[in-house]
């Protein structure tokens, strides 16, 4: 990394602000010029210098562009340098420290606006989901029951593959070091954007990308995720095989997702491509991803049966296999 150009990328009021903004939450380039009160094109030009010097990165979701900080990333010694110095209040002068007050307080009204936007979202599509939903037993046992399964052990690394509305990364972020929710719908990240801007900075990162093509780092990931999304996949073995590429050694995986079932309206309706899976069905994909099936239990609680597969990547030095037997069998939901 250039020092000189670091340094004179940063000596910019407007690039400071910016720096310090990022450092609470990743924004949109829109929501940027929105805060400093300034053109989206100006504003461009100063996150291309911030690109061009290493201190901030870029990552588009859909037609929209998002910031964060680089040097984290990076590992780079500067970081914990620049951190210091746009945390002190002296460092940066009175005026600045003053300016990024008020531009804190217009962080708030970003946040209002994200969280209204998915109020909207979800508004106009609650028919369809409550459909849904009323085939199975309620969404808060299906998490009590994952949470059971994976139980209180760190989960590291966290990859949430179909992150929807970062309801998982909502539920397990905090026993995790880092989470990445990864989506291929723009709106689909925008809602959780909206559910998970709280968190501190760099602790969740949002990817929107296709689950069979992860841009992501082989041997990444320590817990994966995969809660209602592979029902919808035409190919769920290339899915399970990018799984099994960015899966640490002994990592785990929990798939949430239906029973095998004969309910073509989901297909047609609501573009299921597959109706439900068998427990034989999904030990084989482990298998051939590089998972040992470990555990498995069916909630049945209406017309449809959700099942929860916990997996391990080869590689375990002591796998907790569990004999056909020892399985659990199918609950049934509280009267």
């Amino acid at each position: 990394m250039d020092m000189t150009q670091l340094f004179k990328a940063l000596a910019d009021d407007s690039r400071l602000r910016i720096m310090l903004l990022l450092q609470v939450m990743e924004l949109s380039v829109g929501e940027l010029a929105a805060v400093l009160d300034q053109s989206q094109p100006r504003v461009s030009r100063h996150v291309r210098i911030l690109a061009e010097a290493g201190l901030a990165e870029r990552h588009k979701e859909g037609s929209w562009v998002f910031l964060r900080p680089a040097l984290p990333r990076m590992d780079h010694p500067a970081a914990s340098l620049l951190d210091r110095f746009l945390r002190q209040d002296d460092a940066v002068g009175s005026a600045l420290a003053a300016q990024h007050a008020a531009d804190r307080t217009q962080l708030d009204a970003i946040r209002a606006i994200r969280e209204q936007r998915a109020a909207d979202f979800f508004a106009q599509h609650a028919g369809q989901w409550d459909a849904i939903r009323s085939l199975h037993l309620p969404e808060a046992d299906v998490e009590s029951a994952l949470a059971d399964l994976i139980g209180d052990r760190p989960l590291g690394r966290l990859l949430d593959i179909g992150t929807g509305t970062g309801r998982m990364i909502e539920l397990f972020a905090a026993s995790a070091d880092h989470s990445t929710a990864l989506d291929r719908s723009p709106e689909m990240l925008r809602l959780a954007r909206a559910k998970l801007q709280h968190h501190a900075a760099g602790q969740v990162d949002l990817v929107q990308a296709d689950f069979y093509s992860l841009p992501l780092a082989d041997q990444g990931f320590d817990t994966i995720l995969l809660h209602q999304v592979l029902h919808y996949a035409q190919n769920p073995q290339g899915v399970l095989d990018e799984a099994g590429r960015v899966a640490a050694p002994g990592a785990r995986i929990a798939i949430v997702d239906f029973a095998s079932h004969a309910l073509e309206e989901l297909r047609e309706r609501d573009a299921h491509a597959r109706l439900g899976f068998a427990d034989d069905q999904i030990a084989a994909m482990f298998e051939s991803a590089g998972f040992d099936l470990t555990r498995t239990r069916g909630l049945s609680g209406g017309t449809l049966t959700v099942k929860i597969w916990l997996g391990r990547r080869h590689g375990d030095a002591s796998p907790t296999l569990l004999h056909p037997q020892e399985q659990e069998t199918p609950r049934k939901a509280a009267a």
